[in-house]
Parts: C-alpha cells; structure tokens; sequence
C-alpha cells in the first residue's frame, strides 16, 4: 500500500522518522515509565487509602490511552513503508528487528492482558470517571490473579526489552556516533 508524501509520512525525510512515528514512540515510552511507576509505587500504599486508589484509577485511565496509543502505533507502522535505510550490519539489522517485533508484541501483550484483568472483575474499565470501557469479554474472579502475574510478568520482560532498545540507542549515539538516535527526535528547526 502507497501513500502520497505529506507531512506526516515517512518520505519527508530520508535521514528521521515522520512526526507522527515520533510523537507515538515517545508518548510509548512515556506511558509505559508512568504505568510501570504507578503500579509500583501503590503496592507500597496501604490497602483503602485515597491515594492508592487514585493511583489504580489513573493507571486504568492511562491503560486505556497506552491501548490506543498501541494500536495507533501498529496500524501506522504497517500502512507506512519503512523508508530510513537500515544501520549496521546484518546481524545488528537482525538483533534491531528482533527487539522492535518483541517489543511491539510485548506492548500489544501488556494492552490486552491489562483489558482482560481489568475486565475479569465483571464490570467496565474506567476512564477518569468520565466513561466506562464495557468488558467485550469476562474471563471471571477466579482467572484475575492469573491475568494479574501475566501483566506484571510482560510489565518487567517490557521494560527489560525497552532498556536494551534504549541502551542500544545510547550505544549507536555515544560510541558508534551515527544517526540512529537523531532519527527518533525532532528538529529544533
């Protein structure tokens, strides 16, 4: 499938990503940090307090973001061609795309089974109490805490696989000094 050049597309330029690509890795990243951070930290919270609850509220509410924000990811990333000419060699081009398919089914993964165990309570995922999410599907109270160490387990395979990818990021800027991390930025033009 084709598209017309535009703003938004990947042929803009021949050395970074289009905004769009951009903005969704880092709003990714972002989301991925605060939910993992989130749900740690309430662990620490007493059972019944305001602000735990009001952690769990905002990680189901930004749970659904982080969906969104996934499936807007895959579907532009499968509708564009990938246009930036590939680093390294072809063990690096295999590790690289290794790592970026692990994380996007990762991500994916980590989406779905957020949904479920949210959904394995019986009722709708809030969102900021402005609108409930209907559960499409309620797998029942006795598979949540199964649904709950599958979450928590992709949660930290997550963030082990995102911490090389970054690692790997830092290592093509500081040590092999190309352009794969300027790729994944914006212009200060």
């Amino acid at each position: 499938m084709s598209f017309p050049a535009t703003a938004t597309t990947r042929s803009v330029s021949a050395d970074r990503h289009d905004g769009l690509t951009i903005a969704l890795h880092w709003a990714t990243a972002v989301l991925v940090l605060a939910q993992f951070a989130s749900a740690h930290v309430w662990e620490f919270l007493p059972r019944g307090t305001p602000l735990r609850h009001a952690l769990i509220s905002t990680h189901v509410a930004l749970g659904i973001v982080f969906a969104l924000v996934v499936l807007t990811r895959i579907v532009w990333r499968l509708a564009r061609p990938h246009a930036l000419p590939p680093a390294g060699g072809p063990l690096e081009r295999l590790a690289a795309g290794t790592v970026h398919l692990a994380l996007y089914a990762l991500l994916l993964a980590q989406a779905v089974l957020g949904f479920l165990f949210g959904w394995s309570a019986g009722g709708g995922l809030r969102f900021f109490d402005l609108f409930a999410v209907p559960p499409l599907i309620v797998l029942g109270r006795e598979n949540s805490h199964l649904l709950a160490e599958m979450h928590n387990a992709v949660a930290w395979t997550l963030i082990g696989v995102a911490g090389l990818h970054a690692a790997a990021a830092l290592l093509h800027h500081h040590l092999l000094r190309d352009d794969v991390l300027r790729r994944m930025v914006y212009r200060s033009e």
